[in-house]
Formats: structure tokens, sequence, C-alpha cells
């Protein structure tokens, strides 16, 4: 049921995301991280350090070459040239709309910096900054509108999985302490709504 709500209801899924956008950004719009956003961060940032050998692959997936390669790969491998040219489309528009969101949030950049600045004691792990700009989560834009993209190509077996790597990329980047929790459900909202949108364009 899943799989077919995905591939048949694109509008459906650009919908979602619009209304997952709207609400993390009015959630984000405090003079500070709100203590709720605090606990959730904390309860992944403290997970064991082991965890992060088998979410750092996972990760990659919002990573701007490897997401597009991978979503160019899929779709050429299945022969479905609308989807090759929404995956490039999508990686170009999540350039785009991460810096229109991040235009709109300009009265609050002070308050969504990176954890290492915003979050007491966070946990910084890998090579994640410590300041700069966090909301949204540009990975997870990336990850969620390829995975949105390619859900029309996938067989209804296989329609998942990109999701749970989108999911899996979301607890990663909180658990790295790059991204407090609202960043990567806006990154979420977004990449869900510019893939829908693609999607109903292109097919």
């Amino acid at each position: 049921m899943l799989a077919f709500s995905f591939r048949a209801v694109p509008g459906a899924l650009a919908a979602t995301g619009l209304v997952v956008l709207a609400l993390s950004a009015w959630g984000a719009r405090y003079d500070g991280i709100h203590p709720v956003e605090m606990s959730v961060f904390r309860a992944i940032n403290r997970l064991p350090d082991w965890l992060y050998a088998p979410l750092w692959l996972p990760m990659q997936f919002g990573n701007l070459v490897v997401g597009l390669a991978t979503g160019l790969v899929v779709a050429l491998l299945l022969r479905d040239w609308p989807v090759a040219i929404a995956v490039v489309v999508a990686t170009v528009l999540k350039l785009v709309v991460e810096r229109v969101i991040r235009s709109r949030m300009r009265a609050f950049a002070d308050v969504r910096q990176r954890p290492g600045t915003s979050e007491p004691g966070a946990i910084l792990r890998g090579d994640v900054p410590a300041r700069g700009a966090s909301f949204p989560s540009g990975h997870i834009i990336l990850a969620a509108a390829i995975a949105a993209v390619l859900s029309t190509a996938l067989s209804p077996g296989w329609v998942w999985l990109p999701w749970v790597v989108t999911v899996l990329v979301m607890i990663g980047r909180v658990y790295v302490g790059a991204h407090n929790p609202l960043d990567v459900t806006a990154g979420l909202g977004a990449g869900m709504l510019i893939g829908g949108v693609l999607d109903v364009l292109l097919h």
C-alpha cells in the first residue's frame, strides 16, 4: 500500500512535503532552540559511537555527487529517461530551494546554527563543521528529492529502499552533530516537494 501511494499519487507526496516543510519552519521560529528539539537532538546525538561506521555509508546518499550518481545509475539501469532527467533537475533545484529557504529564515540565522554552536555539549563526529547555517539540511533535501523521483521507476518491492536510506541520512546527520532535528525535517519536506512536483511534471 505504501509503495502504491508513492507511485500513484506524486501530487500527494508534494503536498505532504509542503506541509512538513511549513511545520518545520514554523517550529524553528523561536529565539533559541526549543527544549523539545534539544531533547530529541541529544537522544540521537548521544547514541553509541559504534553507530558511526554503519551510518556513514547511507549518509553519502545526501552528498551532491554521490546522490546524483546513484539516482542516475538506477534510472539508467531501469532505462527510465524521464527519471534520469528528474534526478538531474532535482539536484539543481536542491541548490536553489536550499538557498531560498535560508533567505526566508534569515531572521533566525543566528539561532539556526550548527549544533556545535547551538547545542551545548553537542558531540561532533567526522569532519562536521561546528558553526554555520544549518536550516534546512541540504543533504536531506537531495536524498528525499531523489528518493521521490526514483519511487516512480522502482517496482513496488523496492520502492521502500530509497526512503529507508533517506531516514538513515536524517538520523545520521543529527547523530554526527551536523544538524538539529527541525533542520532535517525541513529538508525532508523540501525534498518531497521537489520530487513530487517533478514526478507530476515529467510523467
